[in-house]
């Protein structure tokens, strides 16, 4: 899985650098602020996209004596940049979308202008379709960070494209501008959304609930084999997830027998939830649980 996600990095960075080359083209062509803003947006989508593959490739590293949970978090902290990134991109175009609302400026050879802004769109939909798709495969923050901001790229050119074809339609050239705000607020919007998510990770945020239900479930399926459980504890880095909890044991039960239960459970909680890591502390019953008072010798049975 990892080379399938450096695989995606790679090829984001290659059709980035493809659409800035384009977009400045044709920015500089007609003159369209909107097109401009396309232009810096996906040139801060490439130092973007260039960080996410660095944080794959960090955190595709076995865990090591420094850090012995692994190097998972590296993505967290390339989604934060790219979010950082994806916010100075929606100020930019802010900046220089008031100033030519200020200024006044024509906006020349549109039509040059929609068939690149078309071709862009096309490309980029196609290339964040396949990161998002890879980065859900594999779970993986830096990747997700990464299609996200393509796809924003990818509004900001659809918007940028109804800009021009509208100021084709009707020569009114404070369009132009008008949709570049319109793009950042639209590049905003996924900056935020991309920042959540990461720093979720960061700071050790837990499991999403379904994905504890799915624990609890699992546990719930084994009650005739525990007497219970509690301080369930769960958190991710990365791709990573990492689970820890008690288990409640009736107190005839041999170690021998503890420990292949937990082996059990640890198998099955990493069946249903990928990429998992799962630490058991295992505690004895009271005395006065159903299995001990039902049966002392249910070790036998397990």
């Amino acid at each position: 899985m990892p080379a399938t996600k450096e695989s995606a990095a790679k090829l984001s960075v290659f059709a980035v650098g493809t659409l800035i080359v384009l977009k400045v083209a044709a920015s500089i062509v007609t003159g369209s602020i909107a097109i401009r803003a396309d232009a810096i947006h996906s040139t801060i989508d490439l130092f973007g996209v260039i960080v996410g593959y660095i944080g794959i490739r960090i955190s595709g590293k076995p865990p090591d004596e420094r850090h012995p949970f692994g190097h998972g978090k590296a993505e967290n902290i390339a989604g934060v940049v790219i979010a950082g990134l994806i916010f100075i991109a929606a100020g930019t175009i802010i900046y220089q979308a008031v100033s030519r609302l200020i200024a006044g400026a024509a906006v020349e050879m549109i039509t040059i202008g929609i068939y690149v802004t078309a071709a862009a769109l096309v490309i980029n939909s196609i290339i964040s379709w396949y990161a998002l798709r890879v980065a859900r495969a594999t779970d993986s923050i830096a990747l997700e960070a990464t299609a996200r901001d393509m796809f924003a790229d990818m509004l900001s050119s659809g918007a940028v494209l109804v800009g021009l074809v509208l100021v084709r339609l009707t020569g009114a050239t404070i369009l132009d501008p008008i949709v570049a705000l319109l793009v950042a607020v639209l590049i905003a919007r996924t900056a935020y959304l991309t920042m959540k998510k990461s720093v979720g990770g960061l700071m050790d945020t837990r499991l999403p609930k379904a994905e504890e239900d799915e624990i609890v479930s699992c546990l719930r399926e084994h009650s005739g084999q525990l007497a219970g459980f509690h301080k369930i504890r769960t958190r991710k880095a990365g791709s990573q997830r990492y689970i820890d909890f008690h288990l409640v044991v009736s107190k005839h039960i041999s170690v021998e027998r503890a420990h292949r239960l937990c082996d059990q459970l640890e198998q099955e909680i990493e069946a249903r939830l990928s990429y998992t890591s799962v630490t058991i502390h295992v505690e004895p019953c009271d005395g006065k649980c159903q299995q001990c008072a039902t049966s002392p010798d249910l070790c036998r049975h397990i």
